[in-house]
């Protein structure tokens, strides 16, 4: 007869129930369980009477998780160790390099922003005389379909005047320089709620300041998430060489 495999001990011979690994982490016994069910969690080994048995390589499987929650997030964290503990490592590592090289686009987008930002007082020579540029005028400009402009315009963030009596828009310094900022703000992934007080800001000030805030701020988020994604996947690579020995034992 073939003696089902437990994972209930370490090394050590320690055994950890339910509730002694839920109180480790400040978890509640269900969520544990859930981890486990999930594939975050090794298999639980089982008490005679049918009980979840835990062993340190849990422990260090929880930790490695919550680790991996706040560099990487639920969606990607929860994948990354169910494909570890389906035994594909290169698929989990495949994971965690997709992730980073998400964050690095992030940075390029909010670094061309940056400098976009610094562009947005140039004049433009060849519209210098011009009183006002018509729609396909501005998005030709930009690198955008004029669709994007009545999206934009449809989202109460630009204005433009209409011509008379042609009722053509027509976008003057002042929404030019609104479409730029709006364009910018977009590569860098900014949701049109949040390109809104940036404009605001920008029309009552008539700077840049909001735009520079909003800029330093994404810099500021990122760099804590590079952060915390370095110190994930430096527990992972600790758990993939030790956590998972002491599972396979």
């Amino acid at each position: 007869m073939t003696t089902p495999r437990n994972h209930d001990t370490d090394g050590r011979g320690s055994r950890l129930r339910t509730v002694d690994l839920a109180r480790l982490a400040g978890l509640s016994t269900q969520q544990i369980r859930n981890y486990e069910e999930a594939g975050v969690l090794p298999a639980a080994g089982r008490t005679e009477s049918g009980y979840r048995t835990f062993g340190d390589v849990h422990r260090r499987a929880l930790l490695t998780y919550r680790a991996l929650l706040a560099g990487y997030g639920p969606v990607r964290a929860t994948r990354i160790m169910r494909t570890v503990h389906a035994g594909d490592v290169p698929g989990a590592l495949a994971l965690v390099d997709a992730a980073h090289a998400a964050l690095h686009e992030e940075r390029a987008a909010l670094r061309a922003t940056g400098e976009a930002l610094e562009t947005l007082a140039e004049d433009i020579p060849e519209h210098r005389e011009r009183p006002g540029l018509r729609i396909g005028e501005v998005a030709a400009l930009l690198g955008v379909r004029p669709s994007a402009l009545r999206v934009w315009e449809a989202a109460a963030l630009l204005t433009p005047p209409r011509e008379h009596p042609t009722g053509y828009r027509l976008y003057g310094p002042t929404e030019l320089r609104d479409a730029r900022v709006i364009h910018s703000l977009r590569r860098g992934h900014y949701l049109l709620d949040q390109i809104r007080p940036v404009l605001e800001d920008l029309r009552r000030e008539g700077g840049t300041r909001a735009l520079r805030r909003a800029l330093t701020a994404r810099a500021e988020s990122l760099t804590t998430r590079s952060q915390a994604m370095l110190a994930a996947a430096g527990a992972l690579s600790a758990y993939l060489a030790e956590g998972l020995g002491s599972a396979k034992a």
